[in-house]
This record gives C-alpha cells, structure tokens and sequence, in this order.
C-alpha cells in the first residue's frame, strides 16, 4: 500500500503540479497579451486619423492649414499619418509639407 501511494504522490508532484502551474501562467500570459492588445488598439485609434481627409483635400487654404497646425501644435502631416506610421504619398508632394522649416537641433553648449 505505501508503495502505491508513494509512486501517486510521485506522479502528482512530478506531473500534475507542474502541469497545473504551466495552466496557470499560460492563462496569466493569455490575459496580460489580451490587455496590451486593447491597450495597443486604443494608443493606436488616439493616435492615428487614417479616417480623416487631409486638410489640403478639405479645401482648407494654406493660412488655414498652418492655423489648424499651430493650434493643434503639430503639422498636418503628423496628424494624418498612415496605421504604420509612415507619411502619406499625398503629403510628400504637398506644398505644406515642402514649405514647412527643417528643425533645427537644439544644442545647448553651441559655441561660436
């Protein structure tokens, strides 16, 4: 009788604790992937306008497009970017984008 329950309590220690452990980080691990998902579409929706037209297709003149773009403290192209981040074709060619200033670094030991 101690043999058998010695070979059960082998088993339960060597295969279903580490089993049911496993069970439970995969549910953790699954539950933590599905809230980072939720969190990433949300970051993702705030910061992306793939849905709106662009300012310049709008009619807006270009007075009107630098106002918007101080006002909102970014430029037009930065609020329309693409769902992966890249600009769109139509801002490479667009007189806003080309007239914009180059930032300059800002350096704050400069000497001359």
């Amino acid at each position: 009788m101690n043999t058998i329950l010695a070979v059960l309590t082998g088993l339960f220690v060597r295969l279903i604790v580490p089993l049911a452990i496993t069970a439970l980080v995969v549910f953790a691990l699954r539950k933590l992937d599905a809230r980072w998902q939720a969190e990433a579409e949300l970051e993702r929706k705030t910061l992306v306008k793939d849905e709106m037209p662009c300012w310049k297709e709008q009619g807006l003149s270009t007075e009107e497009i630098k106002f918007r773009a101080e006002k909102d403290n970014q430029p037009c192209w930065q609020t329309h970017r693409l769902s992966n981040g890249y600009l769109r074709e139509a801002c490479l060619d667009c007189e806003v984008f080309l007239d914009a200033p180059v930032p300059a670094p800002k350096h704050l030991h400069a000497h001359l």
